[in-house]
């Protein structure tokens, strides 16, 4: 089956920004959505952002609304969330999925596939 694998993740300044990255091992999800979930320690997961099979869609949790971009690239379906204005309730590890659907949703459960996360840290 089909894995997914977070990059990017790191330790920075409130302020400051980051760039994850999501790459399946196959090319496989061009017909589907992908999302962005968080998950901060002693909190459930949460939904971040969504954008549907062909990257001209987004939807994004209240929280960063403005400051993080989700996308997609053309090169083996590989999907970006670009933060900026991090802050330090931003800390959590970050999980990119794949929908069960072509459209976006901040339903964890309409996702079938989900990465192994990568830590963001975001200090005061």
């Amino acid at each position: 089956q089909v894995q997914l694998v977070e990059s990017g993740g790191g330790l920075v300044q409130a302020g400051g920004s980051l760039r994850l990255s999501c790459a399946p091992s196959r090319p496989t999800f061009s017909n589907y959505a992908m999302g962005w979930f968080r998950q901060a320690p002693g909190k459930e997961r949460e939904f971040v952002a969504a954008v549907n099979w062909s990257g001209g869609n987004t939807l994004y949790a209240d929280s960063v609304k403005g400051r993080f971009t989700i996308s997609r690239g053309n090169a083996k379906n590989t999907l970006y969330l670009q933060m900026n204005s991090l802050k330090p309730e931003d800390t959590a590890v970050y999980y990119c999925a794949k929908s069960k659907f072509n459209g976006g949703s901040s339903y964890s459960g309409e996702y079938d596939i989900w990465g192994q996360g990568t830590q963001v840290t975001v200090s005061s």
